[in-house]
């Protein structure tokens, strides 16, 4: 199982989330349960190296006046037939050849590499993952992420994965749970949490969307650029708003559309066009390469055959 936190960059809690299950903080109320097993409840608190969690954290976090076999080697005992285990755990992270290495030669990626076969030398019933690529380029950091999570998965241990990022957040985690000011706003697959969040919140963190305006009539869910069939009226009143992703857009050339082109970026095999609505409000829509349009054309958008909108009021979803 692969259960990720989601959420803004800092201050929502992911982190603090972390320290609680490991030990390192602990909670005012309610109980910590790792494999089943209580470590913290009514006060009673099971010591960190007692939780048998492994760690590894954004920069890595590596003893630098140790080889890397040292590093691995740290949280192992003698009954762990430590030669066996480094032999094991240098195999499993590809890193042949480097035992003898310190720090400060590794690259980066190598780096990461060294502190997760150091988190999971001792056999932890659970690993925690703080950020663990965010101090890599982006092109290192996609194929040290995937590396990275096919060791993971290869060994069939629970992780718990903290993350800003949308993408990475999407492509680890077989559950993601959406933080926000030190509460999980959502929680689901990632399938769940892209197309059918619960709030503007989960929905803005997890990909390009966009909101407009839109109105119930005659059992519709009625917006400039579509409608979608709504059988009962929304029971709350407030402000009517429709989801709507880049991916379930398209628009063309019309002398009488109902937007304007007003911003286009090229993407390689892709444009992101933002469309100005004539109603007001703007959209963006994903094309291919192939669909070059000039800024200022006008066009008609709607959404895309098979999609459908997502409503909102006073930025909470309908159920339904």
């Amino acid at each position: 199982m692969w259960p990720v936190l989601g959420g803004p960059s800092s201050g929502c809690g992911k982190t603090t989330a972390l320290r609680l299950i490991a030990g390192f903080s602990h909670p005012d109320a309610g109980s910590i349960r790792i494999a089943g097993e209580s470590v913290h409840e009514d006060r009673r608190s099971v010591p960190p190296e007692k939780r048998r969690v492994g760690m590894v954290f954004q920069e890595g976090a590596l003893f630098p006046h140790l080889t890397v076999e040292q590093n691995i080697a740290y949280g192992l005992s003698k009954e762990d037939n430590r030669a066996e285990r480094i032999d094991e755990v240098v195999r499993m992270t590809g890193l042949e050849g480097l035992t003898q290495r310190m720090p400060y030669e590794l690259s980066g990626g190598q780096q990461q590499r060294v502190a997760l076969a150091r988190a999971l030398a001792p056999r932890p019933e659970l690993l925690l993952l703080d950020e663990p690529f965010s101090n890599l380029d982006p092109g290192l950091r996609e194929q040290v992420r995937r590396d990275v999570m096919g060791i993971l998965r290869g060994s069939g241990i629970t992780a718990v994965f903290v993350t800003h990022d949308q993408e990475e957040a999407m492509y680890v985690g077989d559950t993601i749970a959406v933080m926000n000011r030190g509460k999980i706003e959502q929680q689901g697959t990632p399938h769940d949490i892209f197309h059918q969040p619960q709030s503007k919140f989960v929905a803005e963190f997890i990909g390009m969307v966009d909101f407009v305006p839109a109105q119930w009539e005659d059992a519709q869910f009625v917006t400039a650029i579509g409608s979608t069939g709504w059988p009962t009226p929304p029971s709350a009143e407030g402000i009517l708003e429709a989801m709507v992703r880049p991916d379930c857009v398209e628009c063309y050339p019309s002398e009488d559309g109902n937007g304007v082109v007003a911003d286009r970026e090229f993407r390689g095999a892709f444009f992101l066009y933002r469309i100005v609505l004539n109603s007001g409000g703007s959209v963006r829509c994903l094309l291919s390469h192939a669909d070059e349009y000039e800024l200022g054309e006008r066009v008609a958008v709607h959404v895309r055959c098979g999609h459908s909108l997502k409503p909102f009021v006073d930025g909470v979803a309908l159920a339904g």
